[in-house]
């Protein structure tokens, strides 16, 4: 079954995640949706030194908006925060250097900031594809600690934060590649078989997919939604698949095509009308399985998957300094 998965997620993807899949969509966009005036509400932005990430953030300070870049590489970071300073005139920006892919890093942070500030609408968008298994300095398998849990316990750490808001969202951006996989509890670090990166990124992304929904679920006084930014021409993207980019790289998004989803359902009023827990292309609610594809996953695997993931958090969280 994973060839059909692959083939139709392949013409799926040609037909719709280029950048002329965005032309024909945007033409049915309402430009009213993101004009809007987004002062006094304070927005964090992970992974926001580059790509969808940057651009995001450029088009929220653009708005007025208060912006929380959270990167790993300071110096890339300062640029990046420089930039967008000059480029929007918006003076509320600030720089957290965090890497997303250290839970006790990450814990130390949210408690930092909870304490600092106040939060209206986070947007995890870091993440990583690293094609070799390698462990983090904490014996995790990388893209894991980064995609998934790294994503959970900011998250669920910046809860409470956001319960106090009116208004309150949670976007994740996830990739169209979670299709060719049914969620797996049993290998969530991927110790066992070939590794493949790109199946363990899809992977990750279809985890971030049921964490969406079951936060949803959970927290019903916040908007929550995950997104495909289709494929967008991005640094992660040359960096960690060469060989698509080479294929494909003159019908690759923008990175503010790539991007403009995220704004819509960060700032837009129209986004939050829909229910919580959704899956986004192209600022329209869109199916997380792919017809016949046999991706579904029991409810009590959904449900053992935030377990799992909570008791990561917590042993992480006991070991915090702070």
């Amino acid at each position: 079954m994973s060839w059909y998965r692959n083939a139709v997620w392949l013409v799926k993807g040609l037909r719709e995640y280029t950048r002329s899949g965005y032309e024909s969509a945007s033409k049915h966009f309402n430009p009213a949706d993101v004009e809007v005036n987004v002062a006094g509400r304070s927005f964090l932005v992970t992974g926001a030194n580059s790509g969808i990430g940057k651009a995001t953030a450029t088009e929220i300070a653009r708005r007025g908006g208060t912006v929380h870049l959270v990167c790993r590489n300071k110096e890339r970071a300062e640029v990046a925060k420089g930039e967008i300073v000059t480029e929007t005139g918006n003076q509320n920006i600030f720089l957290h250097i965090v890497d997303i892919s250290n839970p006790k890093e990450i814990w130390k942070f949210a408690e930092k900031f909870k304490s600092e500030h106040k939060l209206n609408v986070l947007i995890n968008n870091a993440g990583c594809m690293v094609n070799n298994r390698e462990l983090t300095e904490d014996g995790l398998e990388r893209n894991f600690a980064t995609n998934t849990l790294g994503t959970y316990i900011l998250t669920t750490a910046l809860l409470p934060l956001l319960e106090k808001e009116a208004d309150a969202r949670v976007i994740t951006v996830s990739s169209g590649g979670m299709l060719v996989q049914k969620l797996n509890i049993s290998d969530l670090q991927s110790g066992s078989g070939t590794f493949d990166g790109t199946m363990v990124y899809a992977q990750n992304k279809r985890q971030q997919v049921v964490l969406t929904e079951q936060w949803a679920k959970a927290h019903r006084n916040i908007h929550f939604s995950v997104m495909h930014p289709g494929w967008a021409d991005t640094p992660a993207v040359r960096l960690s698949m060469p060989d698509f980019y080479q294929k494909m790289k003159n019908t690759l998004r923008t990175e503010a095509q790539g991007a403009d989803t995220v704004v819509w359902l960060a700032v837009s009023s129209e986004a939050i009308k829909l229910p919580s827990g959704l899956f986004f292309q192209d600022r329209q609610p869109v199916p997380t399985h792919l017809p016949l594809a046999s991706t579904h996953s029991p409810p009590e695997d959904e449900k053992k998957l935030m377990e799992v993931l909570e008791e990561f958090s917590q042993k992480f969280k006991s070991t915090s300094p702070g």
